[in-house]
């Protein structure tokens, strides 16, 4: 399994980086003021319902019974329900497409209602949001091929295809002065990307002898329960989806520039939640509904627990100089351009409060799985709703009740991870479908230790050049920081590696 994993890290690190790259380009050309907040309020409307009909909701509802029909030899059978499932998300998505471009500014009045106040930024978050919504039908065919690989162990080309939508972006950016304003080159950028992420897609999945048809859409049992699981994990994807609108609604009524910091901000607890997190949520999945499904419950826990372990170990370092660092970090890496310092400090005070939950976001997915892989999609989005309830509040109390700001909007989002993963995984005690082994409990303190090691060398890194001289100050205390908080980090480990999962990932 780890093997796999590290087939779709490798992919999904390159694809970070390549994100990387798009959004320091984006953030030197487009800046933080009205004009990005356009731009990034349009970027979100595609990404988030391909959260919604894409990924969120295709692996768990579709990829179990096409892994299982795969697995029996029924591969005519196999491909019959794939096509119909895709008919239906066909249809289902040209219906969404049409009525967003039709009523986009009643759309942006609600997400964005703080942006009618400046017409001019009104009217462009309108034009921008129209042309980059119909990336999400370019993505149907990407993202039903990349679970149909993803079930025959294929993972490689399903953690390759997002590069694409970043090289779509990079190219129209740098080409930036041929459009009325940067934001435009963005909003081309992202379509452009989704039609190379589909024919990279087609291209793949020809490569492994899969392909889609568009069949009639019959209403069959098998698409009946493929909806009913389909409608309990989009309810459960509502965080995902409605918590990021939430987001907008707070931000659109905070001083320019806020929404862009939280983004900038968001992109960066990304960073190791894509490349390891969603990784090993995704690996991790298919491997436990294969041993279920012989019976191994021994097998599937021991995958689970190992994952958790190896979770914690990677993304607790990451939250800790999250926490210790976040100006340096900011600066560091986004502050050229028309993103000037006083932006990076604001999306640094985001940053800090997202790293307060970036552990928790890391394991929903594998607590979650839980679940899915015993085909219970009703409990994670039950779980979900409520912890997406306790979220909303929390933001509005921080925001305007303790006057938090966008540090209240962050905050929010982080305390709200921690209640999705806490009573998820007290449900799963109680059912007994979820067991901490002995050796997932001795890898907690060692683990902690390493992460309290990276923080404080990367706090000793970003103050050691605090009184010299030296050319491209915040670069060189980014690096400093880096070197000795892997430093510390790396000593920790080694020092502790017999109680962490370090020796064990070639199983």
């Amino acid at each position: 399994m780890f093997r796999r994993l590290l087939s779709v890290s490798g992919f999904t690190l390159l694809s970070r980086i390549t994100g990387f790259i798009r959004d320091i380009l984006q953030a030197a050309v487009l800046g933080a003021g009205p004009m990005s907040d356009a731009f990034i309020v349009a970027f979100m409307f595609p990404n988030y319902f391909r959260s919604i009909f894409g990924e969120g909701t295709i692996n768990p509802a579709f990829l179990p019974r096409y892994a299982a029909l795969h697995a029996r030899g029924e591969h005519g059978d196999a491909a019959l329900f794939a096509d119909r499932v895709f008919s239906w998300q066909m249809l289902a998505q040209l219906v969404v497409l049409l009525a967003a471009l039709l009523c986009m500014p009643a759309i942006i009045h609600v997400v964005a209602p703080g942006f009618a106040e400046n017409p001019g930024q009104f009217a462009l978050t309108v034009h921008l949001a129209r042309i980059t919504f119909p990336y999400l039908i370019l993505t149907v065919v990407a993202i039903q091929l990349s679970a149909m690989l993803n079930a025959i162990n294929k993972f490689w080309a399903a953690a390759a295809w997002s590069n694409f939508q970043n090289l779509g972006m990079i190219a129209m950016l740098l080409m930036a002065h041929w459009f009325p304003n940067a934001a435009y080159a963005a909003a081309w950028g992202v379509l452009l990307g989704g039609f190379l992420q589909l024919f990279f897609m087609l291209w793949a999945g020809r490569h492994d002898g899969l392909s889609l048809r568009i069949a009639w859409p019959k209403w069959t049992p098998e698409i009946r329960e493929f909806f009913r699981a389909f409608g309990a994990v989009t309810v459960g994807a509502a965080g995902v989806f409605v918590a990021p609108f939430i987001d907008t609604i707070i931000a659109s009524l905070l001083p320019a520039g806020s929404r862009t910091a939280l983004y900038y901000a968001d992109r960066i607890n990304q960073l190791p939640l894509g490349v390891l997190g969603i990784a090993l949520g995704t690996v991790l999945l298919p491997a436990m509904s294969a041993k279920l499904a012989v019976g191994d419950r021994a097998g599937s826990d021991h995958a689970q627990n190992r994952t958790a372990s190896l979770s914690l170990l990677l993304t607790l370092p990451f939250a800790a100089a999250f926490v210790f660092i976040p100006d340096t970090i900011m600066r560091g890496i986004f502050a050229h351009g028309a993103f000037d310092k006083t932006a990076a400090a604001l999306a640094a005070i985001a940053l800090a409060a997202y790293g307060v939950g970036l552990p928790a976001m890391a394991l929903s997915r594998i607590v979650q799985a839980t679940f899915y892989a015993r085909h219970n999609t009703a409990t994670p989005a039950r779980v979900t709703i409520a912890a997406l309830l306790c979220n909303i509040a929390l933001k509005v109390v921080f925001v305007w009740g303790f006057d938090l700001g966008i540090a209240g909007v962050a905050l929010g989002t982080a305390l709200g991870a921690w209640i999705n993963v806490g009573v998820l995984t007290w449900i799963g005690h109680r059912r007994a479908l979820l067991t901490m082994d002995a050796a997932f409990r001795r890898s907690l303190m060692p683990v902690l230790f390493a992460a309290i090691a990276a923080g404080a060398g990367g706090y000793a890194g970003s103050i050691a050049l605090e009184h010299v001289h030296v050319p491209f100050r915040s670069e060189a205390n980014l690096l400093l920081a880096m070197l000795l908080g892997g430093g510390a980090y790396g000593a920790v480990v080694l020092l502790f590696r017999r109680s962490l999962p370090l020796g064990r990932l070639a199983g």
